[in-house]
């Protein structure tokens, strides 16, 4: 057993550190997207700062490679440790996938926010609540234009609304999990929050003021 979770720690740490946004821009723009904006790797800098279009695709890629971590994740628990708890395989794989995203290797430990990421892994491992966290985000960012305020409401909410949808047992760890990567995603918001507070956050389509 311990060694698949060595083999999920690590596998799902570097999908998960794959910088999506960073390559994007410089594959297409040749712009380091830590130099404009916010110098953050995600979705809404690289929007800002490269396009709806490398915006669209970052998000998606942020996606896919939580999707896939927790997908590969469940294989090698299932291959390698077929006693241990299915959600326990797949919490494990997406926690080091969001870490990965949040802090890859490759970029200095300076990534995204992992909203984008969080959103792939839960969706494989709680469905039905990303789904709900997501349209949380929708709704929020719809009524205020702020994609920050959108992801700190979703991912707060995100556990509880796993603890309603998830069917039968619920792992400590899995919990533990949801509430950690949720508690990360609000962290890593926390200048965001300083300019809410003080009415300085910049929204979609408007420029950053700081």
């Amino acid at each position: 057993m311990l060694l698949a979770k060595l083999l999920i720690v690590a596998a799902s740490y570097l999908l998960g550190s794959v910088p999506a946004g960073y390559l994007l821009m410089r594959l297409f723009r040749k712009e380091d997207i830590r130099q404009s904006g916010s110098g953050n790797i995600g979705a809404t800098n690289v929007l800002r700062s490269g396009g709806k279009g490398l915006g669209a695709a970052t998000f998606l890629l942020d996606v896919l490679k939580g999707c896939l971590a927790v997908w590969l994740g469940a294989l090698i628990g299932g291959l390698l440790a077929p006693g241990a708890d299915a959600l326990n395989m797949k919490a494990l794989a997406a926690l080091f996938a969001v870490l990965g995203h949040v802090f890859p290797v490759w970029l200095g430990f300076r990534g995204g926010k992992g909203v984008a990421t969080a959103f792939g892994v839960f969706l494989v491992c709680a469905p039905l609540a990303a789904l709900a966290a997501i349209s949380v985000f929708a709704i929020v960012f719809a009524i205020t234009r702020y994609v920050s305020l959108a992801s700190i409401l979703g991912a707060a909410l995100f556990p509880f609304f796993a603890w309603m949808t998830v069917q039968g047992s619920r792992p400590p760890f899995f919990i533990a999990v949801q509430v950690a990567v949720a508690l990360l995603i609000i962290v890593k918001h926390h200048q965001n929050i300083r300019r809410l507070m003080t009415g300085t956050e910049s929204k979609i389509g408007k420029r950053r003021t700081a």
